[in-house]
């Protein structure tokens, strides 16, 4: 039997002019592309807010001011049954596009879209990267005062020296 693992993740959902910032990109398991909002794990020493910056930059070449949480949400994919990621879903304000950044490995690139071009697009990643835009649309978000990360850590201490 495989052991559980916990994934844990964040997203950043950036809409302007009724558009949202998706990523295209090839998956394991998928033989076509599937569109994600910019996400990824978050590394060593990293804090969740950290992460959702550098991996919106990696995956699409924008600089972004993360301005709420949007949601905490989890997701076991069927076809994975021991991972289960836990994702900090973070609502972002483009700020500039690096037009020549070079993109992680895997993205086709960054593509703006509504919800329904991507509902009709049968693409997404997973079922979160459609609840996270209807829930932005629908308003929600929560201070960034909700996440607490602290900072002086004795694992991140001993990790640094």
């Amino acid at each position: 039997m495989t052991a559980w693992t916990a994934h844990v993740t964040v997203a950043t959902v950036v809409e302007k002019n009724g558009k949202f910032l998706f990523v295209e990109e090839h998956t394991q398991g998928v033989t076509h592309t599937v569109f994600n909002q910019p996400a990824g794990h978050v590394e060593c020493g990293e804090t969740l807010i950290q992460a959702a910056i550098r991996e919106t930059m990696e995956e699409t070449g924008h600089d972004v001011e993360i301005t709420d949480l949007l949601g905490m949400y989890t997701y076991t994919p069927p076809m994975f049954p021991d991972r289960t990621y836990f994702r900090f879903c973070f609502l972002a304000k483009d700020l500039h596009h690096h037009a020549d950044a070079k993109l992680d490995t895997g993205i086709v690139g960054a593509v703006w879209m509504t919800l329904d071009e991507l509902k009709e697009s049968a693409r997404a990643r997973s079922p979160l990267v459609i609840k996270a835009v209807e829930d932005a649309l629908s308003g929600q978000k929560y201070p960034l005062s909700l996440v607490y990360e602290h900072q002086n850590s004795p694992l991140i201490s001993t990790l640094d020296a």
